[in-house]
């Protein structure tokens, strides 16, 4: 941590000219270093490619030259989506060149401490609530990572009595030598992204590098309900704070039906937590738990959990009508994430969902189906959805042209004390540009009622 100077002089390319990519190159310009930004999309009037040439940086669009390597890079930053196997990154691993995300120059420049926060799911909500808690605790934190804002950009600018809430991906992590959280969260263990580490252990070995360079200093809070994640958990230097949600556990931040206990002792009643769903109070208790170890006082963390109800496309309550309760769970791009969300109600629900067809099976939400009185299917995949809410037993199964429609049918099919929740379990690409376009339909419909 503000290690900035090390910087100075070293040959750095940059792969991969998008936000990141244009933060990592401006920043290392301004250290001192020698730089030179590679991109394989043509430049096409790109504004940061100008912006990047007017400092004097090279830029090379339209592809990576074959002799790319020849400058004697002291290291790579790499877009994180850019995968291993790309020509480039294969040769330098050969050369033994290190091969970063803009992460990595995050810890390096910051004088601030990181919360890092990763996990397959829940990510997002632990980094919003721990920002809430600590914003309203005084503990000025600022929000960076794969939430949305460049993570170094953040960094560069960070003062030692702020604290960076950082949200990071497997992605990211996998391109990480020296970074060390202050605090390091790991949410949950789950097979993702596959296509891009390869195998079950590549990817949950990416993810232990959040906690990777910890030493007994620093802080690991992790999910003790996971035996999957202990291998991983054992490894670390850090000191261990586990939470769980099976009950009273003398160590670490733990949960029963009615309580929330900070090392075994009564913390917070969950009676005031507004925050639907099981996978939800995980997410509290990590956020809790290191919001706790930043020194927050218990009134603030005991306001914030009475108040926050989720964020923007996750699990988002949106309005309720006539007795009827709108929830938009846009950000549910796979049957685990609908999955969790159906987990939540105990109540009647009808289900806006369907998408993208990439033909994954629905059956993991067949345990859940039986609290769904109706079904409204949009997108490629409706006549699949529709053939399995039938299988499911469900009587209302029907396929919906747009989001307005689904929200209308819904509405006229559900009765006073129903859920009607959009939480598609597939990818928006065949309807809208983003999950949150498609979120902000639902809304704009429900609006309209």
């Amino acid at each position: 941590m503000g290690k900035r100077n090390e910087l100075k002089g070293k040959k750095v390319l940059v792969l991969g000219l998008a936000k990141s990519g244009h933060a990592a190159a401006d920043l290392l310009h301004s250290l001192g270093a020698f730089v030179i930004v590679n991109d394989s999309s043509p430049e096409t009037g790109s504004e940061e490619a100008k912006a990047l040439r007017s400092k004097g940086i090279i830029v090379i669009c339209g592809g990576h030259p074959e002799d790319i390597l020849d400058h004697d890079f002291d290291v790579i930053v790499k877009n994180p989506g850019i995968p291993y196997h790309n020509p480039v990154i294969q040769q330098a691993e050969q050369k033994g060149i290190p091969i970063w995300t803009e992460i990595e120059l995050s810890y390096l420049v910051s004088e601030a401490p990181i919360i890092a926060i990763t996990g397959s799911n829940g990510k997002t909500t632990t980094t919003t609530l721990l920002y809430h808690i600590l914003n309203i605790g005084g503990k000025k934190p600022l929000i960076a990572g794969n939430i949305g804002t460049v993570a170094c950009t953040v960094a560069e600018n960070a003062r030692p009595d702020e604290v960076i809430v950082m949200e990071v991906s497997s992605f990211q992590l996998a391109g990480t030598e020296y970074f060390r959280p202050k605090i390091a969260v790991w949410t949950n263990l789950y097979d993702a992204h596959l296509d891009y580490h390869g195998t079950p252990e590549e990817y949950a070995l990416a993810k232990a590098k959040v906690t990777a360079n910890q030493t007994e200093e620093d802080f690991f809070i992790y999910n003790a309900d996971q035996p999957e994640m202990r291998p991983y958990v054992e490894r670390s230097a850090a000191w261990k704070v586990p939470f769980s949600l099976q009950g009273r556990h003398a160590e670490g931040i733990s949960a029963d039906d009615e309580l929330i206990y900070w090392q075994g002792e009564p913390f917070v009643k969950r009676s005031i937590i507004k925050l639907l769903g099981q996978h939800n109070l995980e997410n509290i208790l990590a956020a809790t738990a290191s919001a706790i170890l930043m020194d927050c006082d218990k009134e603030t963390i005991e306001n914030v959990l009475s108040s926050f109800t989720g964020v923007r496309h996750r699990m988002q309550f949106v309005k309720e009508l006539k007795g009827r309760t709108f929830y938009n769970d846009s950000k549910a791009t796979n049957t685990l994430a609908t999955r969790s969300a159906l987990s939540s109600f105990q109540s009647p629900v009808v289900l806006i969902a369907g998408g993208l067809d990439r033909g994954h099976s629905f059956e993991e939400l067949r345990p859940y189906m039986g609290r769904v009185k109706a079904v409204l299917a949009l997108g490629e995949t409706a006549d699949r959805l529709i053939d399995f809410a039938s299988s499911c037993g469900v009587q209302h199964a029907l396929k919906a042209d747009s989001m307005e429609k689904a929200v209308q049918e819904a509405f006229a099919i559900s009765l006073e004390g129903d859920q009607i929740l959009l939480s598609p379990a597939c990818a928006s690409w065949d309807q809208y540009p983003s999950f949150e376009e498609r979120g902000d339909a639902f809304i704009e419909a429900v609006m309209k009622l």
